[in-house]
This record gives structure tokens, C-alpha cells and sequence, in this order.
């Protein structure tokens, strides 16, 4: 059995069941997003244009539900940008942010723990 995933967010942190390999996708998919990031902010020059990337939209459906959307577009670096996070389930439903970069850490934390 897997540990569970611990999320911190701007204020607390919420946790439940998560499974390796969906860590190892989520890990994947905030890759790409990084890559978007860091395009919007090599172009965000004054009076340059950067053409807008697609933002994130991981969907993972286990024991819940778990969404974790951001658009690169809005954010001036990696290292700034938020993501919105969702987590529910048949009897609660959490919406809140996370710095993308904590998100990051607690994912390769998880992923060290799990193996």
C-alpha cells in the first residue's frame, strides 16, 4: 500500500491515497507545463508577443478525485506560478491554490517515499 500524497498548500495541507504511477503522470504532465512557463517568460519581453501555450488540466478519478489546473499564460515565471487544486470525494469537495513549485516538491518527496 502506497502512502498518501501530502499536498501543502498556501495555508494547510491535504492529503489522501494516490498511487505511484498516477504521481509518476502528474510528474509528467508539470514537465510539459514547466516547458509552457518557461516559453511564456522567455517571450515576455516589452513589446514582444508570446503565443499562448495550453494550460494544465490533470484529472486523476482512485479513491478521489483529484484536478490540478494552471494557466501559463498568466504567470511572469515557473517559479511564480500557482496551481488550482481540487479534491473531492463523495462527501467533501476542497478547491484552494499551491505554488507550482511546492507541488513539485511534494510529489518527489512522495515518489521518493512510495519507490
Amino acid at each position: 500500500m502506497s502512502p498518501p500524497l501530502t499536498i501543502n498548500l498556501v495555508e494547510g495541507s491535504v492529503s489522501f491515497s494516490f498511487s505511484p504511477q498516477a504521481a509518476r503522470d502528474l510528474q509528467a504532465a508539470i514537465a510539459q507545463l514547466m516547458e509552457r512557463l518557461k516559453a511564456v517568460a522567455a517571450k515576455a519581453t516589452p513589446g514582444g508577443k508570446a503565443s499562448p501555450q495550453q494550460p494544465l488540466e490533470y484529472r486523476y478519478t482512485g479513491d478521489v478525485f483529484l484536478e490540478i489546473f494552471c494557466n501559463p499564460n498568466i504567470w511572469p515565471s515557473p517559479f511564480a506560478a500557482k496551481v488550482l487544486i481540487t479534491v473531492r470525494d463523495a462527501s467533501i469537495r476542497l478547491t484552494t491554490e499551491a505554488e507550482l513549485t511546492r507541488v513539485i516538491e511534494d510529489l518527489n518527496q512522495y515518489l521518493d517515499q512510495a519507490g
